[in-house]
């Protein structure tokens, strides 16, 4: 049964038993097919996404235009999708199943970068899909907020994000913390850096959920 769950603004707020393991979850690309909805809605409004690189604006093309859009562009159409958009994403395969076995071993956080106008559509995508756990607004890297919210429990921590950089950031701040690269867009990961050695690339959250479950009851 779906619980609610209180507005937490910040990692600090959060209240975590420390006796049990923790699993640190990102949205897009990890829990909801981002490019593919992305794309979609960009359509809708005269735009369309190219898989030219694993940058983000620089994929954003008008129809038919041979050069992408110029950066501020961009920016506003993806703040616009996630105020308004980012509700009909599609969740990645096997995702809420996935959670549910983490959670079997461990406590859940959901750690997502978005603009704070998609906190009421993004709580309620999760909600809607089977994956209500508590849920953070961040921006910027993501070592510091893994690495408060690591200092609360005693116990193994795993982080999933699909960015190097977030998981690189974690590496330096929590480096205790297991972490793990997932991008659930094939041809998207094909594009990603990677460094598969520091952060096992993982392509489905079968193996993933797998792989969390002996890492949270040891």
């Amino acid at each position: 049964m779906a619980q609610d769950h209180p507005i937490i603004e910040t990692p600090q707020d959060i209240r975590l038993d420390s006796a049990r393991s923790l699993a640190i979850i990102d949205v897009d690309e990890v829990l909801a097919l981002f490019v593919k909805g992305f794309d979609e809605y960009l359509r809708g409004r005269g735009y369309e996404w190219r898989m030219d690189s694993f940058a983000l604006f620089s994929n954003i093309y008008a129809t038919e235009a041979a050069t992408p859009v110029e950066m501020a562009e961009g920016r506003d159409l993806f703040n616009a999708f996630f105020a308004e958009g980012c509700g009909a994403l599609e969740p990645a395969p096997g995702a809420a199943e996935g959670l549910q076995r983490l959670s079997a071993v461990g406590q859940v956080v959901i750690l997502t970068n978005a603009p704070e106008t998609a906190r009421a559509l993004r709580g309620q995508w999760l909600k809607h899909h089977g994956m209500d756990y508590p849920m953070i607004i961040s921006q910027g890297l993501k070592g510091e907020p893994v690495a408060i919210l690591a200092a609360k429990v005693d116990r193994p921590v795993m982080f999933v994000d699909d960015l190097l950089p977030n998981l690189d950031s974690v590496a330096e701040a929590a480096p205790h913390v297991q972490r793990f690269q997932m991008i659930a867009d094939p041809a998207l990961r094909r594009l990603a850096p990677s460094k598969p050695d520091r952060h096992p690339l993982v392509s489905d959250w079968d193996t993933l959920a797998g792989l969390g479950e002996a890492l949270l009851s040891a």
